[in-house]
C-alpha cells in the first residue's frame, strides 16, 4: 500500500511539474517587455498608440484621453506605466502592457505638462489654471500636495471666482527627490523638495521677465528657463543654489530685426553634446552653439527656418533639427564635430517632433499633416519604414524613464 501511494504522489508530481511547465510556456509566448516600446500622442483625437521600436510596428491604440493639443509623457521605473498630461487638466496613467488606461483624473482646468520623481513614487503637473504644481501618489493618483503659485498682482480673478495665480511652466524632475519649475506671470523660478515627509519650497524672484519654458542638463545639475519677455535666459546651479539665478545670454538679439514668432522653441529639446549646448534661436533662422563651461555663445550655424526642437543624438556625434510653420516639413543634420550642416530632409508638412532609438540607430519623426510616422537609420538618412498615425505630434520612448528631466 505504502509503494503504490508513493506511485501516486510521483505521479500527482509530475503531471504539477509538466503543468506548471506549460503554464510557463503559454506564459512565455504573451510576455512583451517593455525596455523598446513608446508612445505616441494622436493629438486631434484624444488618442495614443503604443509602439514597438525594435520591429518598428503598431502594438494597439488607446482613446478616451481628453485635449492632448499640447501633451507630453514621463514613465514609471519599471516602465510599465505611461502617465500622460493632457492640455484639459486630465492626468492619464497608461498600462503599455495591458494596452488600457489604468487610471485617470482631472486634475485641473489648463495643464502644460509633467515630471516624475527620482524615486518614481511621485508625479508632478504643472498648471495654467489654476496656477501652481500638484503632485500625486504615483500608484493611485491620490493627490499629495497642492503648491499654489503667486498671487497675481490686483487680485485679478479667474471665471470662477478664484483669484488668479501665475501659469507654472517648465517643470522638471532634479536629483534629491526634487522638482523645479518656472512661474511665468511673477518671474519666479522655485524648488520643491520632496526628499523628507514635510516638502520645502525655495523661491527665487526676478529672474528676468516672463520665463515660458525650463529644461535640466541632462546630469541634473542646471536648470535652465528662457526668457519670453526680455532677451537672453535664466540659469540656475542646483549644486549651488545658494549663488542664485545667473543670467547667460543676455545680450543676444539685441540689434537684431527678429522674425516673427509662429512657435516659440521647447526647451526640452535642446541638444547638450560634449561640452557644447545646441538651441535655437528664437525668431531667428539659426542654431546658437554654447560653452556649456561658460555659458557664453561662440557660434550660430544658420539653418533652414526657425528651430523648434534641436536635439542630440545619443552619441552626441550628430544635431538633428526641426522647424516651424511654415518650414515645418524640413529636417536638417548638423555634425557636431565640424558644427557644419550635413544633411536636409523632407518627410512632409507637420513635422513636429522626433524621437531616437535608446543607442540612435534609428529615429521616429512625427509628419502630423500627412498623417504617418516615418523612421529614418540615423546613419544613411534612409527611410526604413512608415506608420500611419493620425495627427501625430510627441513621441516617447520607454527608455526616458530612466533619464533625468525626461
Amino acid at each position: 500500500m505504502k509503494n503504490k501511494t508513493n506511485k501516486m504522489i510521483a505521479i500527482a508530481s509530475c503531471c504539477i511539474a509538466l503543468s506548471g511547465c506549460s503554464l510557463l510556456s503559454g506564459n512565455a509566448q504573451t510576455l512583451r517587455a517593455t525596455g523598446d516600446m513608446g508612445v505616441v500622442i494622436e493629438r486631434a483625437t484624444g488618442q495614443v498608440q503604443i509602439v514597438n521600436h525594435s520591429n518598428n510596428e503598431i502594438l494597439a491604440e488607446i482613446d478616451g484621453l481628453g485635449d492632448l493639443s499640447h501633451a507630453s509623457i514621463v514613465y514609471s521605473r519599471d516602465q510599465r506605466y505611461a502617465y500622460v498630461f493632457g492640455r484639459d487638466g486630465g492626468l492619464t496613467k497608461i498600462d503599455i502592457l495591458k494596452d488600457q488606461i489604468a487610471k485617470r483624473i482631472m486634475q485641473s482646468g489648463n495643464s502644460i505638462g509633467g515630471a516624475i520623481s527620482q524615486d518614481g513614487k511621485l508625479v508632478a503637473v504643472s498648471n495654467y489654471t489654476p496656477g501652481g504644481v500638484k503632485v500625486f501618489n504615483a500608484e493611485t493618483l491620490e493627490l499629495v500636495a497642492d503648491i499654489k503659485a503667486t498671487t497675481l498682482i490686483g487680485h485679478q480673478k479667474n471665471k470662477d471666482g478664484s483669484i488668479k495665480r501665475s501659469k507654472v511652466v517648465g517643470l522638471v524632475d532634479a536629483p534629491n527627490q526634487r522638482f523645479v519649475f518656472s512661474l511665468f506671470d511673477s518671474d519666479e523660478i522655485w524648488i520643491a523638495d520632496f526628499s523628507t515627509p514635510q516638502y520645502r519650497v525655495t523661491k527665487f524672484t526676478d529672474i528676468g521677465r516672463a520665463p515660458y519654458d525650463g529644461l535640466i542638463s541632462p546630469d541634473g545639475r542646471y536648470y535652465i528657463a528662457g526668457l519670453f519677455g526680455e532677451d537672453g535666459m535664466a540659469l540656475l546651479d542646483l549644486w549651488n543654489i545658494d549663488q542664485g539665478v545667473k543670467r547667460i545670454l543676455k545680450d543676444y538679439g539685441k540689434g537684431n530685426k527678429k522674425l516673427p514668432v509662429y512657435k516659440m522653441p521647447h526647451l526640452e529639446g535642446w541638444a547638450m553634446a560634449g561640452d557644447y549646448a545646441y538651441i535655437p534661436a528664437v525668431g531667428l533662422h539659426q542654431v546658437l552653439v554654447i560653452d556649456t563651461k561658460t555659458w557664453l555663445q561662440v557660434d550660430a550655424i544658420k539653418v533652414h527656418g526657425q528651430p523648434v526642437f534641436v536635439m542630440a543624438q545619443p552619441d552626441n556625434r550628430q544635431v538633428w533639427i526641426n522647424f516651424a510653420f511654415p518650414n515645418n516639413d524640413t529636417i536638417q543634420v548638423i555634425d557636431t564635430q565640424s558644427q557644419q550642416l550635413t544633411d536636409t530632409l523632407t518627410p512632409g508638412q507637420g513635422v513636429l517632433h522626433m524621437e531616437f532609438t535608446p543607442r540612435g540607430e534609428n529615429v521616429w519623426l512625427s509628419v502630423r499633416d500627412e498623417g504617418k510616422i516615418q523612421i529614418y537609420h540615423t546613419q544613411s538618412k534612409k527611410l526604413l519604414k512608415e506608420l500611419p498615425s493620425s495627427s501625430p505630434s510627441g513621441i516617447f520612448f520607454t527608455n526616458r524613464a530612466h533619464q533625468i528631466g525626461l
